[in-house]
């Protein structure tokens, strides 16, 4: 079984973001940048599916990464083969690309390769938007299981536990399927140095929408980026009576 994993170029979550003085976008100079934490844990779970696969039969063959973006994104790529992929695929744009001309992209490149699981990211932490996934299942008419917190591949079937507010549903899905991953699903290794070196010379092929065939023409427009308001220092108040009073003469809440 193959496994494609789809990995975004982010913004390294320990960083501050910076909008530029024009507002015209987030500052991305000198800015460190890694693989969205969500694009972590699903290739942590391809990795362990084919692990697991060894012990039971082959349930997973070869894991392929594809990420869309700028040259630089090969870095990621390189992260996730020396986590254990097997080879990757760059989509190469410089554009700023929405969900669905990103999901257009990858039904492209699951049309080529076939795999019979996809695993994706719920979301993505620069631009939040948790549709990418539901998209490309769309396009390509697979069923889909969001937010997994646990994933279990058996014969032509995957059984996918997902968060729902209630708590969790089990959902059945015939392969291929499109999974999301979730915060609880498993938590990342990090890669080895030996795996590290060994991922210099896995083989990751670059690609272009052109070559794909598909036009990635966006209708939205960014008009301006701004910094979310400075809140003031909160307080303490000596009783409940004190705080009472603030609620209702000062935040007028009560």
């Amino acid at each position: 079984m193959k496994i494609l994993v789809s990995i975004k170029r982010v913004i390294d979550y320990n960083v501050k973001v910076r909008v530029k003085a024009d507002n015209s976008g987030v500052d991305l100079a000198n800015v460190k940048m890694s693989m969205n934490p969500f694009c972590e844990i699903a290739v942590e779970e391809a990795v362990r599916l084919k692990e697991r696969s060894i012990k039971e039969g082959r349930v997973a063959t070869e894991i392929v990464v594809v990420s869309i973006g700028p040259t630089t994104a090969q870095e990621q790529l390189r992260t996730a083969l020396g986590l254990g992929a097997d080879r990757a695929i760059l989509v190469e744009s410089a554009e700023e690309l929405t969900s669905l001309a990103v999901a257009k992209l990858l039904k492209a490149v699951v049309d080529n390769e076939q795999p019979q699981l996809v695993i994706l990211g719920k979301q993505a932490i620069d631009s939040d938007n948790n549709q990418t996934g539901q998209m490309l299942a769309a396009l390509t008419g697979y069923g889909q299981g969001t937010f997994a917190s646990k994933v279990e591949v058996s014969g032509d079937s995957v059984a996918v536990t997902r968060e729902i507010d209630g708590g969790a549903q089990t959902v059945s899905l015939k392969l291929p399927a499109i999974v999301t991953t979730d915060l609880r699903l498993n938590e990342p290794r990090y890669a080895s140095l030996p795996n590290i070196m060994k991922a210099k010379k896995k083989p990751l092929e670059v690609l272009t929408p052109d070559a794909l065939g598909v036009s990635t023409a966006s209708t939205n427009k960014t008009i301006k980026v701004e910094a979310p308001a400075a809140r003031s220092a909160g307080i303490k108040v000596k009783s409940v009576a004190e705080l009472v009073e603030k609620l209702k003469n000062e935040a007028k809440v009560i």
